[in-house]
């Protein structure tokens, strides 16, 4: 399967929009430049196309197959890890002492739309076998970190995220498995875990487990849950591998999607024979988590980000091709020739609403991720704002990302028309690979509900309204231009929807049923304002540099056939013209459902909680 991506928005977003060449100046950064990590880029998306797409579709055909407690992964997986591992990308983000690269984070979300667009599988285990190693890191002992750290970020092991049973999927805190403290200060853990990804697979030899377990006199809820350390197999004291850690695998789900990637029920000491090491402190395991948690959906936003752009990209290469019907020119004239399709109209507004989507995402992902760089090269209440805005913007990039990235897919597979719904092309897998990202890490409507009643009311409302008081200067700085005028106000008629509800929510009656029932509208209003106001902020910067190419060629836009002419002679004019057009798309389409669902929730209706169901 190919892999198509658009560098050059990529590189715009990175290197012309935000400031991440003044990001590397920093001391933290003292071993790159602007140059070196367009090469870590270009390297990463060699990989992707030359050694992850080639097996991705082998990984959905075929899928992992389980037996006996043992899984193997796809054709093709192994060595795509073993590349992945010798060019050390798992600890790309990583401190250079513990064998990492050192690079920024806005670099690695990057880097991880390509792997993931290209596999997301097979990126899935990357993903949390990253997270284990920087869970270890932060928050182990010497001896664990010693043992744990450098192994896993190198890739000669994996990890995983262990939360979920049967009886405790979204509710957490109704946790079973125990651990109870042996003499030498280890644990004995008993219990299953389901839906843990890559919770077994043939890539190495040793798979190290983050548990969520509860000590004998813990306390009900969340508050009683401990994190420990699970080696599939026991680690000896210098390092090298022991015994088998009674850690089995009895099963793998049969899923919709993502089928390279083991989806697998674990039980832990149905032999009495399961050791863990606590991480942190006994009661701190939830507390700990939400660090892995919280990166986990800012990626799994990514994935979404990444199916939208990877479909996109598909579906643009067929409509250039596929020759179908007459041009909407010559609809009266029975002998025109066919065109190919992307000249139809209708295919024309899915292909830019898809590039739309695709970019404000890839917007909404890159800026989170910059404002995470940013609360570690800074100090004091600077520091902490940035973190802010990175918890706020958590939820936003999950659910937003996640559940425009499926409508995004289906788009695309439309634009394939009935060769979208087989499986000769690839728009029914990237679709099918789409939507569990809505479900896992926290489902859209649990992220809403976090969104609405935890993040929106941080620090009395302040970081919502910086957030948004940033869509405002956009506004006021696009208001004034002849082009952009009028999305400009759609922007900023979409803010003043939010400000009135959020006033307007606080004062019912009834105001915390009206929030429980309306936060995922309320979240995807948020989002869009944001995708708007970013979009129409890149569209300004793309005006500056398409007026300066204007001018040194010597081209005027008042005519408006050698205009057109010239845009298909030069890339560059011709990019900076389609981030215009794709920003005017996206405001004219998208901010009008702001006022919609506003409407909605003004209404009071309540009807779900008198549905008899």
């Amino acid at each position: 399967m190919d892999y198509r991506v658009d560098l050059r928005d990529v590189r715009f977003q990175l290197f012309e929009w935000l400031p991440t060449a003044k990001l590397l100046e920093a001391e933290r950064f003292a071993d790159w430049d602007v140059e070196s990590v367009g090469m870590v880029l270009e390297e990463a998306l060699k990989i992707a196309q030359e050694q992850l797409a080639p097996c991705n579709e082998t990984g959905d055909r075929v899928g992992a197959q389980w037996s006996d407690g043992k899984v193997t992964l796809p054709e093709g997986f192994h060595e795509a890890f073993q590349t992945v591992t010798e060019g050390g990308w798992i600890g790309l983000l990583a401190d250079p002492e513990v064998g990492g690269m050192g690079l920024p984070e806005v670099l690695g979300t990057a880097v991880n739309e390509f792997f993931s667009g290209a596999n997301v599988s097979f990126s899935l285990t990357l993903m949390l076998t990253r997270g284990v190693g920087h869970m270890i890191a932060g928050f182990g002992t010497e001896e664990q970190k010693r043992l744990f750290v450098e192994k896993v970020l190198a890739g000669q092991w994996c990890g995983t995220m262990c939360l979920t049973e049967a009886q405790a999927g979204s509710d957490v805190g109704a946790s079973k498995t125990k651990a109870v403290k042996n003499a030498d200060g280890s644990y004995q853990i008993t219990g299953e875990k389901i839906f843990i990804t890559a919770g077994e697979h043939d890539l190495t030899e040793n798979i190290i487990h983050l548990v969520l377990a509860r000590t004998p006199d813990a306390p009900v809820g969340t508050k009683g849950l401990s994190l420990f350390i699970i080696p599939k197999i026991k680690v000896n004291p210098d390092g090298s591998l022991g015994e088998p850690n009674d850690v089995y695998c009895n099963n793998i789900e049969e899923k919709m999607g993502i089928h390279g990637s083991p989806t697998c029920t674990l039980v832990f000491g149905q032999n009495d024979g399961c050791t863990g090491f606590l991480l942190g402190e006994e009661g701190e395991g939830m507390k700990l988590m939400f660090h892995m948690m919280n990166a986990a959906r800012i990626e799994v936003g990514l994935q979404g980000a990444a199916a939208a752009g990877s479909a996109h990209q598909a579906a643009l290469a067929y409509a250039r091709e596929r020759l179908q019907s007459r041009s909407w020119k010559e609809m009266r004239n029975p002998d025109a020739p066919q065109v190919p399709i992307v000249e139809h109209p209708d295919v024309r507004r899915m292909l830019l609403g898809a590039k739309a989507y695709t970019e404000a995402m890839r917007a909404i992902l890159l800026q989170t991720s910059y404002y995470h760089d940013m609360h570690f090269l800074t100090e004091g209440e600077e520091s902490e704002k940035y973190k802010s805005y990175v918890e706020l913007l958590t939820p936003i990039c999950k659910a937003w990302c996640s559940e425009w990235g499926v409508q995004v897919c289906h788009w695309c597979l439309q634009v394939f028309g009935g060769y979208g719904y087989t499986r000769e092309y690839p728009a029914e897998q990237y679709m099918r690979d789409a939507v569990i990202a809505c479900i896992y890490e926290g489902t859209n409507g649990i992220q809403a509900l976090d969104f609405v009643a935890r993040k929106l009311p941080m620090n009395g409302g302040k970081v919502i309204r910086e957030l948004l008081g940033a869509a405002e200067k956009t506004f006021n700085t696009a208001k004034s231009d002849p082009e952009l005028m009028e999305p400009a106000w759609m922007l900023a008629a979409a803010l003043k929807q939010i400000e009135t509800i959020s006033k307007e929510l606080t004062k019912r009656p009834d105001a915390i049923q009206m929030v429980l029932l309306n936060a995922p509208p309320l979240l995807d209003m948020v989002g869009t304002v944001l995708g708007a106001h970013l979009l129409l902020d890149q569209a300004m910067l793309a005006k500056t540099k398409l007026g300066a190419i204007l001018a040194e060629k010597g081209v005027g836009t008042d005519d408006k056939k050698a205009y057109k002419e010239f845009l298909k002679t030069d890339e560059e004019a011709a990019f900076y013209h389609n981030k215009i057009q794709t920003a005017i798309h996206f405001c004219y389409r998208a901010l009008p459902t702001v006022a919609a669902k506003g409407a909605a929730i003004r209404s009071g209706e309540r009807a779900p909680f008198f549905a008899i169901m």
